[in-house]
């Protein structure tokens, strides 16, 4: 263990032998660095470098003076690095990295050290007792790794390589002879490490304390939360899953960031075009009406309408010196709006307690809302009910599993909405999908910051439906999906399809991706 002497100031920055005090933090800066001195790994603990956040980028030896560069966060305490340099006993030089990347460098230079914690949780055994104690922890941030057993800092590396590759879902799948640990990044599922069977049971268990779960119950599938924190800048809400299989029990985790900054505050941010824009925008500002977000799992529905509304609560007020009052029912509230300084009322789904989408849905519309989102029209009770509050002077957002926007209006009347009814209330559906985009840094060739891909990060492709005068006639009487969507075509909109090649031409992706995504659809 290093001790813990209070730092007294230098005197002399440039003086040898131990370290005695600190040199003035560089800035960081993008240029390779060297690998940690081997005195360094052999000298200061895997623990200790990680929870004050401290790692040698080399040593340099000039006329027989010894001097070692760091790498360290800036809320690193001072102490801790005069305690490196001391056990080190040599001079040392530091400069301020981002807390992630040197948290993730710090376990990739041990890792292939013999005296790593892989070695430790390769030979780890379930035991009551490291059960016991993942019970009995309380400290949820990922870059600490004190008094942690191996299974616990398992665990937090599997979510910090997650969060750093952000992945939407952590995987941890069982098989008959080996654990799978996959991410899903940019929507693509990634197998990152396979880890021995005997894993499996002592991991979800983790995992399942983390969700305050029945740890015990392991023939039924369970639900949890939990909240972990990458230092004292980043907070991820994880929504868990298990479910039994065959050869145990199966965790999918999913990661969801709990800042404003994890989501756009502009349109432009969400790769919607500007002749697009300004008609959804257009629709999005009607006093009532419907705006359906069509799309599969995972396409970015919620995420465009929290843009929206984000939108509509900073301009009311603006135009004609009034406020809206925007409520919203999820399943689940996936972002506190709140948080961002947004005036929206947020409700959730309880089936337990008897709250469904139809029933939260009645009880928001006797709040005097202007505004009103529903996660999710999944039955006839809430179709009618949002038609209902849409002609009755509300303006209603909401999202539906369709493949295309003109799929919207057939899948209306199949929940048992009468035609004329989707005809007069109606206003515009916006179908979306996410296509990953070209690493311009390495020009799609693929490198070590996109993980060999040549992708990195999504845009969406969208269509745009706007209900014009033919549309609705044509709904009105029972039009089939198919003249809806020649008709769209006919009034200018661009199919999803179209939409994506005209982003590979334009280099933001690939057509292979763009097929990969949008295959099948007209």
């Amino acid at each position: 263990m290093i001790p813990h002497p209070t730092p007294q100031p230098a005197t002399d920055s440039s003086m040898t032998g131990a370290a005695t005090g600190l040199v003035e933090p560089k800035k960081a800066v993008n240029e390779r660095v060297a690998p940690p001195s081997a005195e360094f790994l052999a000298r200061i603990p895997r623990d200790f470098a990680r929870r004050h956040l401290v790692l040698s980028e080399g040593r340099e030896e000039h006329e027989g003076t010894a001097k070692e560069r760091l790498a360290i966060a800036e809320h690193s305490h001072p102490a801790a690095v005069h305690n490196t340099g001391t056990a080190l006993g040599v001079r040392i030089e530091t400069r301020v990295v981002d807390p992630e990347e040197l948290a993730r460098r710090i376990d990739a230079a041990y890792a292939e050290s013999p005296d790593s914690d892989a070695v430790e949780v390769a030979t780890f055994a379930e035991t009551a007792e490291e059960i016991e104690r993942a019970l009995a922890l309380s400290d949820q941030d990922l870059l600490s790794t004190a008094g942690k057993g191996p299974v616990v800092k398992l665990v937090d590396a599997m979510l910090f390589e997650a969060a750093g590759r952000d992945a939407s879902d952590l995987h941890v799948q069982p098989l008959a002879d080996q654990v799978l640990i996959r991410v899903r990044v940019d929507g693509v599922l990634q197998t990152v490490r396979t880890l021995p069977s005997r894993l499996a049971a002592p991991l979800v268990s983790r995992i399942k304390v983390m969700g305050r779960m029945d740890i015990a119950e392991k023939r039924i599938a369970q639900d949890g939360r939990a909240t972990v924190s990458i230092g004292s800048g980043r907070t991820i809400d994880l929504r868990i899953s298990t479910l039994p299989t065959t050869y145990g029990e199966r965790a999918v985790i999913r990661l969801l960031e709990t800042e404003s900054t994890a989501h756009p505050v502009d349109f432009d941010a969400l790769g919607m075009d500007e002749r697009t824009r300004d008609l959804f925008l257009g629709r999005a500002s009607r006093s009532s009406g419907i705006v359906l977000v069509t799309g599969p799992t995972g396409s970015g529905k919620t995420t465009t309408l929290y843009t929206t509304l984000r939108w509509l609560a900073a301009r009311s007020g603006k135009l004609d010196g009034g406020d809206l009052n925007i409520m919203t029912i999820e399943d689940p509230v996936e972002y506190e709006l709140s948080t961002a300084g947004v005036a929206i009322s947020q409700a959730q789904v309880n089936t337990k307690k008897g709250v469904t989408f139809a029933s939260g849905l009645r009880h928001i519309l006797r709040q005097d809302p202007d505004v009103v989102m529903v996660g999710e029209i999944r039955d006839k009770e809430t179709a009618q009910t949002a038609i209902q509050a849409s002609l009755t002077g509300h303006l209603v957002f909401s999202t539906l599993h369709t493949n295309d926007a003109a799929s919207a209006v057939t899948r209306l009347v199949d929940l048992g909405v009468e035609p004329y009814l989707v005809s007069a209330s109606l206003s515009a559906v916006l179908a979306q999908r996410l296509v990953r985009t070209r690493h311009s840094e390495c020009e799609g060739d693929g490198c070590e910051r996109c993980f060999g891909s040549g992708y990195l990060g999504r845009t969406a492709v969208f269509e745009l439906l706007v209900v014009d005068d033919a549309i609705q006639e044509a709904i009105g009487r029972g039009a089939t999906a198919g003249e809806v969507r020649r008709l769209a075509r006919c009034a200018g909109s661009v199919s999803l399809r179209d939409a994506g090649l005209i982003l590979a031409e334009r280099g933001v992706t690939t057509r292979v991706e763009a097929e990969r995504v949008l295959l099948g659809l007209s």
